[in-house]
């Protein structure tokens, strides 16, 4: 399994990275009407989804490898007055205890591992989800041009090494198709699984793939 590495959030232009993405209002709607309070936002970064779930009320743990992004969501979150558990840590081995949240929130995180380590990461979210809990995450397509067209390096049949300036280089990035993902899930009951094309991104064309993956732990 590969060490686990993050993004260098001060070679990264923050801007993009301070709003909720979308989905995460549909999700905040969803969730509370479940009944769920519970939340890990998992591979925080800088804080911003933690941010959007804790003034909704939730009870948020976020937890990132990065200790630029933890000290970063820390300061945001105390300038918002939110009560948020904040610790940086390695997604393989979380330090929670069994069955702690709800729900797991995952955006453009988990897929920054080996295929050892991504079954790795999806126990650990197994374990530290209720049963019946909610997860939703985002995983690299192998559809995506960074997969077949870039000749990145592999370090096995499903991971690149990205080699590029910026604050991803050298972080390891993970690529599935639909049966990969159903077969990675086998222990969640899957909702929906939406394959969505970046053709074109912050006004510039792009050859992106991302699943998005919503279901509940059986």
């Amino acid at each position: 399994m590969i060490e686990s590495k993050g993004w260098e959030w001060d070679k990264a232009n923050h801007s993009p990275w301070l709003k909720p993405t979308d989905d995460v209002y549909y999700l905040a709607n969803k969730w509370l009407e479940l009944g769920y309070k519970k939340i890990l936002d998992l591979g925080a970064g800088l804080g911003r989804h933690s941010i959007y779930f804790a003034q909704q009320g939730f009870e948020v743990s976020a937890i990132d490898i990065s200790e630029y992004g933890v000290n970063y969501l820390k300061e945001w979150a105390n300038n918002e007055k939110l009560d948020i558990d904040v610790r940086i840590g390695d997604m393989v081995a979380l330090p929670y205890k069994d069955k702690s949240f709800d729900c797991i929130f995952a955006y453009h995180s988990i897929s920054h591992a080996d295929t050892e380590g991504i079954k790795q990461v999806i126990s650990e979210i197994e374990r530290v989800l209720k049963q019946g809990g909610e997860i939703y995450t985002s995983m690299c397509s192998k559809e995506s041009w960074e997969f077949t067209k870039s000749g990145y390096p592999r370090i096995d049949e499903n991971t690149i090494i990205k080699k590029e300036e910026g604050p991803e280089n050298d972080v390891p990035h993970f690529y599935v198709n639909r049966e990969d993902i159903l077969s990675l899930y086998h222990n969640f009951a899957i909702d929906r699984i939406r394959h969505i094309d970046y053709c074109l991104l912050n006004g510039e064309k792009t050859d992106i793939k991302h699943y998005y993956i919503n279901g509940c732990k059986k």
